[in-house]
């Protein structure tokens, strides 16, 4: 997928620059003025005001009533366009409306293939065993869409389109994978039942395994897509979502070890789906570095 080049945004941000004008010519008020803008124009300044932003709509829609999750998740993309857009300054072919709905679907198909499979081979070496719930079939449909949907929107807005883009700018994008996932597993550390392992779990099978699929296709849509279905079919199995429990389609009961279970903190933290998300995470890396995907330090802008 096109990314902007290096040249591109310099030049982009010369212009800038030049608009701020040197604070001695402009007197020390519209120069502090200038010197702030540059700082949240920057990587970092963009990526902080719009984590700030995106965050602050998840933690108000995400366990809302009703529809309030789905209109976070349209809010957050709203936040995520304004900061891109006026503050970073710059295009946002990851969030482009068209070949959204298909690598939406892409993305939830390999979440939903993923999420099966390592439930089901759990199953296969006893650890788990499921049962009908009687939680009534819409309402249960309804609630794992909406709240996966906000949740999926939301965490790939701030961890994939600005963490990981702001990052990359600044270290290349190999780092810029390794280092959101580590912040992507601790921010799972004030789940139930977390533990350094959970931790270290959700940072290879989700933050690197998301990372990879995010520059693999260059698209928010593919990987909230993959994280949607991963988070929905947890839910409507009756699995633990990252320790959270919510009532689903099934009840699962779990025994036997708790490296091949997860404990308390449920699939994420098996052996079978980090071996699973692991094993995912290497051809990813291979197409997005035929594809060009993959920047090294020396050719990203600043």
């Amino acid at each position: 997928m096109h990314m902007p080049s290096a040249t591109h945004h310099e030049a982009g941000h010369d212009r800038l620059a030049d608009v701020s004008g040197p604070s001695d010519a402009t007197g020390p008020n519209v120069g502090r003025i200038g010197r702030i803008g540059r700082i949240c124009r920057s990587p970092l300044g963009w990526m902080l005001i719009g984590i700030v932003g995106v965050g602050a709509v998840s933690a108000v829609t995400t366990t809302g009533p009703g529809p309030v999750p789905v209109l976070g998740a349209a809010v957050a993309v709203a936040v995520y366009w304004a900061v891109m857009r006026f503050v970073a300054r710059r295009p946002m072919p990851e969030i482009a409306r068209r070949g959204a709905m298909r690598e939406a679907l892409l993305g939830g198909g390999i979440g939903l293939g993923f999420i099966l499979v390592s439930a089901l081979l759990v199953t296969a070496f006893g650890g788990y065993s499921f049962s009908w719930g009687g939680n009534g079939f819409w309402r249960v449909v309804a609630s794992a869409v909406a709240v996966s949907a906000c949740a999926a929107v939301t965490e790939e807005l701030m961890f994939r389109g600005l963490a990981l883009q702001a990052l990359e700018r600044l270290f290349g994008s190999r780092a810029a994978v390794g280092i959101t996932a580590l912040f992507f597993g601790a921010a799972h550390l004030a789940n139930p039942g977390a533990t350094a392992w959970s931790t270290l779990a959700i940072a290879i099978e989700a933050g690197t395994l998301l990372g990879a699929a995010f520059l693999w296709r260059r698209s928010i849509w593919f990987a909230a897509g993959l994280h949607f279905a991963w988070n929905a079919t947890e839910q409507l199995l009756g699995i633990p979502v990252s320790g959270d429990t919510a009532k689903g389609l099934l009840s699962m009961h779990a025994s036997g070890s708790s490296l091949l279970t997860g404990g308390t903190f449920s699939l994420e933290a098996s052996i079978v789906t980090v071996l699973i998300g692991a094993a995912l995470v290497v051809p990813m890396f291979v197409l997005a570095h035929r594809q060009g995907g993959l920047l090294p330090r020396q050719r990203v802008a600043r």
